[in-house]
């Protein structure tokens, strides 16, 4: 059963994954991106995974230490509920990601390969994409900031 829930934790993020890849501009995916509850069944399959396992769950976080989490990963619940609960972070990040893009209007074709790195090795989707965004935020100030040079101040003195 616990390779069961291994697997379909995958499998419960996988549709919201294609949607934000293959469907960006398709108006319900902004609107399922937008929502927190489609980590929901991931969470459930963390819950049935994790409980079995709590003792050593709970000493692991509880006392932080290398070999306590060594064990807790050894028990096939325990890799289980990590794998269950790292699906669950990558899909709210990338939810974060798709709805930062189309906000600073990056391109769902350079969106689409950052979310796929993103699945497969989050930290560096996220730091590439925390990259884009701040160059891109960059941008956009500066241009502004030249606009308003450009046809005098925004503001009216009182």
């Amino acid at each position: 059963m616990t390779a069961f829930f291994f697997e379909v934790s995958f499998w419960l993020a996988a549709p919201v994954w294609l949607l934000l890849i293959f469907a960006p501009g398709w108006g319900p995916t902004a609107r399922i991106a937008g929502s927190p509850w489609t980590v929901v069944p991931v969470l459930l399959v963390y819950l049935a995974l994790a409980i079995p396992v709590f003792p050593e769950l709970w000493a692991a976080v509880r006392s932080p230490d290398l070999d306590r989490f060594r064990d807790l990963t050894a028990l096939a619940e325990g890799a289980g509920a990590i794998w269950a609960q790292v699906i669950a972070w990558d899909l709210l990040i990338g939810q974060w990601m798709y709805r930062e893009a189309r906000r600073l209007g990056i391109s769902a074709l350079l969106m689409g390969p950052l979310l796929v790195l993103t699945i497969l090795l989050s930290p560096c989707g996220l730091l590439l994409f925390l990259g884009l965004r701040a160059a891109r935020s960059w941008r956009t100030t500066r241009e502004g900031l030249a606009a308003t040079a450009a046809g005098g101040t925004t503001w009216q003195a009182r």
